[in-house]
């Protein structure tokens, strides 16, 4: 079973943790993504706390994208509670949170865009594909028939929410960096 921060305090800092490493704006999307991809903290938590840490002076909005939403940034007194407190977190949530976080913005800053679509066949089936593209080039297609409408939308769930994990798996199994997968 997976572990969940569930004291507030924990989720703040948590939160700044990965601000104070990630080190540039973020919109709120952006943020809500990296630190719900584990699992560690869920949307109603992150989006309490988040607001409190604005209120409080920890994050500040500062500026607007390209798309024109509000970017975020942690202030020196942010990053103070951060330093002072990230060892509250256990290490292994810290650790696997900030790779995670860091693999994710790496994917969206280089403008991969996400596609899944879903089409029904004659046997009662479905035909999944799942496909990454990165400078106007395919760098993953994925075809699969799935056998049942539930596993269909997890899976095309788990794509949409976390396609560099899925890429990144994909490569690891084809390449024999995680054959105890396999037995």
């Amino acid at each position: 079973m997976k572990t969940k921060l569930k004291k507030k305090d924990d989720v703040k800092i948590f939160i700044l943790y990965l601000m104070r490493n990630v080190g540039y704006p973020m919109d709120f999307a952006t943020l809500n993504d990296m630190v719900l991809q584990d699992e560690f903290v869920d949307y109603f938590s992150f989006a309490e706390c988040f607001g409190e840490l604005v209120d409080v002076g920890n994050i500040e909005q500062r500026g607007i994208s390209d798309e024109g939403t509000k970017l975020y940034v942690i202030t020196e007194r942010g990053n103070t509670v951060a330093e002072t407190l990230e060892s509250n977190i256990m290490g292994y949530i810290r650790d696997r949170s900030l790779k995670s976080a860091m693999r994710m913005l790496n994917f969206k800053l280089r403008g991969s865009e996400i596609k899944c679509e879903s089409t029904p066949r004659e046997d009662g089936r479905y035909d999944l594909k799942c496909t990454i593209i990165e400078d106007r080039k395919t760098t993953m297609e994925l075809n699969i028939v799935i056998d049942n409408p539930y596993t269909l939308e997890r899976m095309k769930l788990n794509f949409d929410n976390r396609p560099e994990v899925v890429y990144r798996g994909i490569l690891a199994l084809l390449s024999g960096e995680m054959n105890y997968i396999i037995g």
